[in-house]
């Protein structure tokens, strides 16, 4: 399947958007863990529809306000990664939930136990960051750990969202989630 990308300039920094044509299938900021994860090397450079519906969600997005719409996404992973991208997805703008809340949660849908910390492999290897908000999950004592775009990057997209951060800290270098 042929795959394309483009780059667009952010108050986050540089961001670069992959599609399979019709659906955004990535969204990294520059230097993020595993960037471009779910990218082929062969994905080239080119104008989409898809990229102007994108660019048009991330120019609301980081003017604070909430957008109305959403491109098609289409987050290339497993099953269980897509259960959990699934449960970001409807985490309300402006907001916040914990790993253990989603593993929680995808223990009821399952009925299968599920650990915080599978949950937080998932959520850090979301490849369309930002759209799919894996910057709205905290740890349960309020620690801002786990993304992959760095935790100043998620500092800087709760306060966008107007996330009041108190009870929430910045962990301590070593710390798990």
């Amino acid at each position: 399947m042929k795959e394309y990308i483009c780059k667009v300039q952010s108050p986050a920094g540089l961001i670069t958007l992959s599609s399979d044509g019709q659906n955004i299938t990535g969204l990294w900021l520059k230097a993020q863990k595993y960037y471009g994860s779910t990218l082929g090397s062969d994905a080239v450079e080119q104008e989409l529809p898809v990229f102007n519906q994108a660019r048009e969600w991330l120019t609301c997005y980081f003017k604070g306000i909430e957008p109305d719409f959403i491109p098609p996404l289409a987050p290339k992973g497993s099953p269980f990664r897509q259960q959990v991208w699934k449960i970001l997805e409807a985490i309300p703008y402006g907001s916040y939930i914990t790993y253990k809340s989603i593993a929680d949660e995808m223990e009821r849908k399952t009925g299968k136990k599920q650990s915080a910390q599978a949950v937080g492999g998932a959520v850090s290897h979301n490849p369309i960051s930002i759209m799919i908000p894996c910057h709205r999950v905290v740890s349960v004592s309020g620690s801002l750990t786990g993304y992959a775009g760095g935790i100043d990057k998620k500092i800087q997209l709760l306060k966008l969202e107007g996330v009041s951060m108190e009870g929430l800290f910045v962990p301590k270098k070593g710390t798990a989630l």
